[in-house]
């Protein structure tokens, strides 16, 4: 009997600055609970920049947002004003 192992896979991307700080435009992470753990897994616990934007699925959210198995997560620099 052939045992089923469960992968997850969630999507990680960078956009602006930020893919320059963490030298890397995306990845995929085999498991995080929440947006913040897939930054601190993509980044190697790199710390985030204050006002940090975040996006699960194209919507916006907060580091403590769920994801799960297929989500997209992706993190935005600071928007500033002139």
């Amino acid at each position: 009997m052939q045992e089923t192992i469960n992968h997850m896979s969630i999507q990680v991307k960078f956009f602006a600055s930020l893919r320059e700080k963490v030298g890397m435009e995306e990845l995929s992470i085999d498991a995080a609970e929440t947006a913040g753990d897939a930054w601190n897994i993509a980044t190697d616990n790199a710390e985030a920049p204050d006002n940090m934007l975040v996006a699960v699925n194209l919507d916006y959210a907060q580091l403590n947002t769920a994801v799960f198995d297929g989500d997209e997560v992706a993190f935005f620099p600071p928007v500033t004003g002139g």
